[in-house]
């Protein structure tokens, strides 16, 4: 470079000279810098690939140019993974227990004291579950109304022992106890009338007694009481409970019985509140004479 120069002095005017000088040395600057740039990238690179090998870098250099580039880390590049689905099943639902109170064999049919059995077989032939099986001392069907699982319990243990098989049933299926209707005749409710209460006490009735017993003492259970009337002049009550309908009052019972079915539709499919709305509310019905 020293040749250069001197001969560019020894020909040219000052000012040219001075000219070719300084595009001489910018020249020889510009191609030095590159070089160091270009060596400078391609060891930080190396070291870079040697220490991450999920990632990759080049230097790529144009035929006149020399253009340093660098390529985006395959880290960052992929795409995002899709997130997963929660495919985790729904909680398991509890079945509702509905039981209807009673005493078993044809001597007791049809009487007052079984207005119980005869609402859960009304409930059974309308939601087509059969009560053929016998199971924890019952009578006993499953089914459905709409997508809620049910379980229908007519006790063979005899009315002073129902809580044997009620307790039973609630302790091998682990159902909660404002899950479990009970259904019972009532004496303190006019005849066919329904009520239908979130819990109680048993209030004298020897069925319930036993229920509350074996559920160790907890009165939080739903309870649909079906009206039989007061036992007539000075008849005893426990003679009362066992005589049997007349054509007239069982004809009223079947609406009852209609009106009760939609009652426990009502409460698996919307909730106790509607249903109780629903029993409880005064009705204008006809009585039939």
């Amino acid at each position: 470079m020293n040749n250069i120069a001197t001969g560019i002095l020894s020909s040219s005017s000052p000012s040219s000279t001075l000219y070719s000088c300084r595009r001489l040395i910018i020249s020889s600057f510009s191609s030095s810098y590159q070089t160091h740039i270009q060596s400078h990238w391609k060891n930080t690179i190396s070291m870079s690939s040697s220490s991450s090998p999920s990632s990759s870098a080049a230097i790529q250099s144009g035929p006149s140019d020399s253009i340093i580039k660098s390529t985006v880390p395959l880290s960052v590049a992929r795409e995002p993974e899709p997130v997963k689905e929660d495919n985790k099943p729904p909680p398991k639902q509890h079945p509702w227990l509905i039981v209807g109170l009673g005493n078993p064999g044809k001597l007791y049919n049809r009487t007052r004291h079984n207005v119980g059995f005869e609402m859960v077989d009304a409930i059974a032939e309308a939601e087509g579950i059969s009560m053929s099986s016998v199971s924890f001392k019952a009578f006993f069907g499953k089914g459905c109304i709409g997508n809620t699982p049910l379980m229908l319990a007519k006790p063979q243990t005899f009315m002073n022992n129902s809580g044997e098989s009620v307790g039973a049933i609630v302790s091998f299926y682990k159902i909660p106890p404002k899950q479990v209707l009970m259904i019972y005749d009532d004496l303190d409710l006019p005849f066919g009338k329904l009520r239908l209460l979130p819990k109680g006490g048993h209030g004298g009735h020897n069925g319930m007694k036993s229920v509350i017993n074996h559920l160790k003492g907890t009165r939080d259970f739903p309870r649909l009481r079906i009206g039989i009337g007061r036992p007539p002049g000075k008849m005893e009550a426990a003679s009362y409970v066992l005589r049997r309908f007349n054509k007239q009052e069982s004809e009223e019972l079947d609406f009852t019985f209609q009106t009760g079915i939609e009652a426990i539709r009502i409460l698996l499919l919307q909730g106790f509140d509607k249903s109780a709305t629903f029993v409880n509310s005064p009705k204008h019905v006809k009585q039939i004479q």
